[in-house]
């Protein structure tokens, strides 16, 4: 780990030049919020080609549901230090209040995108929904990286889904304070966010990146679900995320990639996968060494018995190329998911808008469905 990456950075509210659209070559792993008042908020990285030193997050917004966005109103940007943004997270909080949450990694110009430790930092801002926002310091909470949104569980405690990724992975080295910590784990703030501390984290066998997402069922267990390299995996905590049962193969499928799963406000699940994978082909080719299947046919799906049965299947967004969905519902029971499209290529952020019902039915039938909506797009690498 470089000392340095341990510091916090000045977040930037007068972007420079490379940070706008026209300038980006590469851009991806976005994630998305709603104010209380009906602002929509994304973010995702970019800076550089790949991932690397390079890396930034930006942030943007929208006034009209997603229909124009600004360019970033901010943006973490630890450039010249060797010190990469990345992985960059929006939730926001029972108390209103929208956090920004990203990685922070030490990443030479040799190709090692992470330290080992890497690091969880975030800010908030109290209202969002302000003409001019205000923002607090920036704030280590924990060890490892966090990509998506924390659960809140029924005794109000805040769970963060932060991973630590293991010898290798990213080609940093895991500090051995930290070994035993390797995995999907589980942070807790207990005090609205002042303060964070470990809890517990699964073991789940073929784990890859980890990008894991908590639910709390009804019968007040913990679900924690793990990217692996069959698909998903799963493991689950009857003492509030303080040991896990040995991780499974879920069945769910997936080639690989981030998914989304989240409780809605109708106490239903929403999940969105890539849906036109099998779990059986995922290990044979896991086996067998060879590369990861495509991320397309991103789609959403509903559960009503707590992820034992799932319905519907609208299909967001067909195209090779498809990954990382985040998403957030609104007051109305509007959901929106956003994800990239083809990072190097394309530079796309797209993002769809619909109901429950438009799920259930497998086909947009309300008026608030729509797929593909652009969000942005570079045009990818140029010359």
């Amino acid at each position: 780990m470089n000392d340095d990456s341990l510091n916090p950075v000045e977040i930037i509210y007068t972007p420079d030049a490379k940070h706008k659209t026209a300038s980006r070559q590469f851009q991806g792993i976005p994630g998305v919020a709603m104010s209380p008042g009906g602002s929509l908020f994304a973010t995702w990285y970019s800076g550089g080609v790949n991932e690397g030193p390079e890396n930034f997050a930006v942030l943007v917004q929208s006034s009209d549901l997603g229909r124009t966005w600004s360019e970033p109103v901010a943006v973490i940007d630890p450039s010249g230090r060797n010190i990469r943004a990345f992985d960059p997270a929006l939730w926001l909080d029972p108390q209103g209040r929208l956090w920004w949450f990203w990685a922070q990694s030490f990443s030479p110009k040799d190709g090692t995108i992470s330290d080992g430790a890497n690091g969880l930092w975030a800010i908030f801002t109290a209202d969002p929904d302000a003409e001019i926002l205000t923002w607090s310091e920036p704030v280590r909470i924990a060890d490892g990286i966090m990509m998506n949104k924390p659960t809140v569980l029924a005794d109000g405690t805040w769970a963060l889904p932060v991973a630590i990724w293991g010898d290798g992975i990213g080609g940093g080295k895991v500090p051995a304070s930290l070994a035993s910590q390797c995995g999907a784990n589980m942070v807790v703030s207990t005090d609205n966010g002042q303060t964070f501390s470990y809890r517990g984290g699964a073991a789940v066998p073929h784990r890859c990146f980890d990008e894991h997402m908590i639910v709390e069922l009804k019968d007040g267990r913990l679900w924690m679900l793990v990217r692996t390299f069959y698909g998903i995996g799963q493991s689950f905590s009857s003492d509030q995320g303080r040991t896990w049962t040995p991780g499974e193969n879920s069945g769910l499928g997936g080639p690989n990639s981030r998914f989304f799963i989240r409780r809605l406000s109708s106490g239903n699940l929403i999940l969105v996968n890539h849906a036109d994978t099998s779990p059986e082909m995922a290990v044979k080719l896991y086996i067998d060494g060879k590369t990861w299947r495509n991320r397309s046919h991103l789609t959403a799906f509903i559960s009503d018995d707590d992820g034992k049965t799932w319905k519907g299947g609208l299909l967001l967004d067909e195209r090779a190329g498809v990954s990382y969905p985040d998403g957030a519902e609104d007051k109305e029971g509007v959901i929106r998911i956003i994800y990239d499209y083809e990072r190097h290529k394309e530079g796309a952020i797209c993002m769809a808008s619909f109901r429950e019902a438009d799920v259930l039915a497998g086909k947009c039938v309300t008026p608030q469905a729509e797929l593909k909506i652009l969000v942005n797009k570079t045009g990818g690498i140029r010359a």
